[in-house]
Formats: C-alpha cells, sequence, structure tokens
C-alpha cells in the first residue's frame, strides 16, 4: 500500500529538517509503495529502492501538501500529507507556570505598595532582569481551599500589571485545582463558561495587554469536541506532556510512580486526547499541527518541579543535538512548589528555574511568548 512515512502529517519543520534553497527549503521525502509501481512526488517521478521510495520538495509556502501517486495495473493510488513550514524560525524556549491562585491570595491579602513584594512575583522578576526570560502565569478562578477567587483581587495593580505585560502574562488554567481533569470529558459549554470567567477578570484587574491565550489547559487534557472552544478565543498552542500511559513523574520528584487509572481512551496522557499516532510523534518531536482545528501541539520537554536541580541540564542537553527537538525548548512548572507552606514544597525551586533557563541562555535559545507569531516566532 502506497504511504509517505516522512514527513509526518501536520509536521512543523525548520532549517534543521532540510536544506535551505533560494526558493525555500528542500526537505527529503520517503515512503513505501509495491515495488513494481512507478511512484511520483509532486509530480516529479520518485527513485526507488525495493518497496522504499525517496524524493525531494520544497517547501516555498506556510503549508505545503505532499502527493504521491502511484501507478499499478488496477489503477492509481494516492497518499497526500499537509506540512507546516517555519520560515523563521530560531532557537527559542517559552516558561509556562500552571495552577496559579496562591499569588493572587497573597497580594490581595497584604495590599503591597507593588506586585514585586510577593516573594515569587518577585523571584521571576529577577530571573527576567537576569535573563530577558519571558513567563505566562496559567490561572485558576478559585484557590483549592475556595477561601479566595479572582473577583475578589483588586484592580489597584493594573498599571503595574501592564507596564510588565512585556514579559509577564496572564492566561486561563482551569475553574480551580479539583477535580483533577476538569475538562477531559465535559460538555464544551463548560469550557467556554470557565474560560471567559478568568478571561474577563485578568482584563478587569491587569488589563488586556497582560492576557495570552492559553497554552495550557489543567491536566493537559480537553475532549475534542471542545477544541473549538479554545481556537474561537484565540488559542493557537496547546502544550502536552504525550507521554506513554504506563508511568509517569508528573507529580514526584524524579522518581518514577505507577499509573492509576486515568480514564484516557488511549495509550498515551496528558495529550489532550490526540490518537495514539500523533502521541507517538509529538512524544519525540517538537511540535504537530491539526489542520481540523487550527490547533499546533507542543511537546513540553521538562516539568521543574519534577526534576531535581542536578538534573536538569542532562535531561535538557540531549534535546539540542536532535533535529527534532533542538528548535523549541518548551520549559514548564507550577505555582504551588514555591509556597514553603506547600506540603510538596521545593525550596530549590527558583534555582531549578535559573538552571534551565540559564541552560537555554547559554545555548542561544531566546525567550518567547507560544501566542505570537508561530510557536514564538514570526509568521
Amino acid at each position: 500500500m502506497l504511504r509517505i512515512h516522512e514527513p509526518f502529517h501536520g509536521a512543523v519543520l525548520n532549517h534543521r529538517h532540510g536544506q535551505t534553497a533560494k526558493a525555500g527549503l528542500e526537505i527529503p521525502v520517503w515512503g513505501t509503495a509495491p515495488a513494481d509501481e512507478p511512484v511520483t512526488v509532486n509530480g516529479v517521478p520518485a527513485q526507488r529502492a525495493g518497496e522504499r521510495f525517496f524524493a525531494t520538495v520544497v517547501l516555498d509556502a506556510a503549508e505545503t501538501d505532499i502527493v504521491a501517486v502511484a501507478v499499478g495495473v488496477t489503477g492509481c493510488s494516492e497518499h497526500r500529507v499537509r506540512v507546516v513550514w517555519d520560515r523563521h524560525s530560531r532557537p527559542r524556549y517559552r516558561f509556562g507556570i500552571d495552577d496559579n491562585s496562591f499569588v493572587f491570595r497573597d497580594v490581595a491579602a497584604k495590599r503591597y505598595t507593588s506586585l514585586f513584594q510577593n516573594f515569587y512575583l518577585a523571584g521571576l522578576r529577577e530571573l527576567h532582569r537576569k535573563y530577558k526570560t519571558k513567563f505566562v502565569l496559567n490561572c485558576f478562578y478559585a484557590t483549592p481551599e475556595h477561601d479566595f477567587d479572582l473577583s475578589q483581587f483588586p484592580a489597584d495593580y493594573k498599571t503595574e500589571w501592564a507596564d510588565n505585560a512585556d514579559w509577564l502574562k496572564l492566561a486561563f488554567h482551569a475553574y480551580a485545582e479539583f477535580p483533577d481533569r476538569p475538562y477531559q470529558n465535559c460538555a464544551p459549554e463548560k469550557l467556554a463558561g470557565d474560560y471567559d470567567l478568568v478571561a474577563g477578570e485578568i482584563a478587569r484587574f491587569a488589563g488586556e495587554a497582560s492576557f495570552s491565550p492559553s497554552t495550557i489547559i489543567h491536566w493537559g487534557m480537553v475532549h475534542p469536541s471542545a477544541w473549538n472552544v479554545l481556537t474561537a478565543r484565540g488559542v493557537k498552542v496547546l502544550s502536552g506532556m504525550f507521554y506513554p500511559n504506563t508511568g509517569s513523574v508528573y507529580t514526584t520528584d524524579g522518581e518514577s510512580f505507577p499509573v492509576e487509572e486515568t480514564g484516557t481512551p488511549f495509550g498515551y496522557d496528558v495529550n489532550y486526547s490526540l490518537d495514539n499516532a500523533r502521541s507517538e510523534y509529538l512524544n519525540r518531536h517538537d511540535a504537530l499541527k491539526d489542520f481540523a482545528s487550527g490547533l499546533i501541539f507542543s511537546k513540553v520537554d521538562i516539568v521543574c518541579n519534577n526534576v531535581p536541580d542536578e538534573q536538569i541540564v542532562p535531561l535538557l542537553e540531549p534535546l539540542t543535538r536532535g533535529a527534532n527537538t533542538a528548535e523549541i525548548m518548551d520549559l514548564f512548572t507550577h505555582e504551588q512548589y514555591f509556597w514553603p507552606s506547600y506540603a510538596a514544597h521545593r525550596p530549590d525551586h527558583f534555582q531549578r528555574l535559573e538552571t534551565a533557563i540559564r541552560f537555554c541562555t547559554e545555548h542561544g535559545y531566546e525567550p518567547v511568548f507560544f501566542h505570537e507569531g508561530l510557536l514564538g516566532g514570526t509568521e
């Protein structure tokens, strides 16, 4: 049966995947077809080696269809894939922080004269000043204890949020931390209502310039029937783990633990309910586009609260050596681990962030927001 194996349908390709030419990016294409059937790729005869065929295609547009046609005694067969060209790609990293609620409760209670009298925001600003890092804080509407919600946060700091919006943005994450996986099987209306509630409060107390369309939904699980809720609200990228549903280091500090029943229908988890084939691809690649929804899915490279400081560089360094993982670093952690009052507090949490950020900086990665351009690049 005729099949294009590489590139993968939805692949986001950059200069590492081919040769830059005057006409565009020249990439290799290979696939399989019956050995006795001639194959063309975008109208050009392919080279054959047994059942394999090989060709090159030049990408000269933001998206390109690659069409293989085989002609046999019973007629023609066709397989097509579409790929995305990250034309202006450069090494870059983004930093997302999930589960933010404690910071809002603290600032509202203390009524600081500046947001940055809060130790958490002060620590993030220090990292920004040192490395120019940009952060997106993914926000809950209510604290886990339900003793505070965003409607109680004062608008007194609106100017200060706006003054720092070039590096610090706020986004929707979920209504609250519990229950787990709130949008895995919910009605689209539930996700829409929660999103609009949080977005409305952020606009009220921080201004539109401080708001970022979401890139991580709580637990990385949204039923595909609700994806359009997100795209309708300007969401372009969703980051997830896309790991096999057999073991995890999601909540522990460098230690694996058995996964209990998650309710996921496939063999991968924290994957927005993508099918196995695309989840497996994303487990080994930076990004993939779903053309039906318009969403691009990004693979998280590290969860800092799970990785001891001395393990961070050994985890990230191999990613810089592969064409499929080297261009974009998707860095990530959770707010609660900064707080001494939290049961799983990481005393060295800021150090872990700095280690990851310093590594990216020293290796030429620039800080970006994923919602700007194509995964933070220029479109």
